[in-house]
């Protein structure tokens, strides 16, 4: 079977049916509540997706330790995405897996997220926005987890680019570029 180097970017509810049906084997959950996660999750892990819920952006989580344990006992995820350190050995204490996300502004912010990187250890490393290849090379050589690239990605061929420099995933929120294969 073919690898499949996209990972379904979903945040609006009426996303969870196209990433059911699709061929990608991740989802990054940016959408629902605590009161519906349930319902969004359920239907994904039956489909035998992957399912990382980025913890900033699901209403009704919050950012500590009782919140990734949440997670993890009631809903059975799979890992979370963060843009905080802290969140990453908290998820690891509980055995899901963590996504560092950060956002390349500046090369101060880059500096500032390799430090971030180097003390958190977190599994994976999603880079924003996925539009910038020499950036997206030069990190892959200074980080040892998997690269994903996201945001701003509306075409293969920026899929493409992506992956030929250096990013191992590519997140994406357009369910048309779902089951892209390389």
């Amino acid at each position: 079977m073919m690898h499949n180097p996209v990972i379904a970017s979903i945040t609006q509810e009426s996303q969870i049916a196209p990433a059911v049906q699709c061929g990608v084997k991740r989802v990054n959950l940016m959408t629902g509540n605590i009161n519906n996660l349930g319902q969004i999750v359920r239907p994904l892990q039956e489909a035998g997706k992957q399912v990382f819920v980025h913890v900033e952006m699901v209403g009704g989580i919050g950012r500590d330790a009782a919140a990734i344990q949440y997670l993890a006992e009631a809903f059975k995820v799979d890992g979370i995405i963060t843009t905080k350190s802290n969140s990453i050995a908290t998820a690891r204490q509980h055995g899901l897996a963590s996504i560092q996300r950060i956002f390349a502004i500046d090369s101060a912010a880059i500096e500032t997220a390799l430090r971030m990187i180097k003390s958190g250890n977190p599994d994976e490393v999603e880079l924003m926005p996925g539009l910038m290849p020499r950036i997206i090379s030069e990190l892959k050589q200074r980080i040892q987890q998997p690269l994903i690239v996201g945001g701003l990605i509306r075409q293969k061929e920026e899929i493409r680019s992506a992956l030929a420099s250096g990013a191992d995933y590519v997140s994406i929120g357009d369910a048309s570029l779902w089951d892209y294969n390389n």
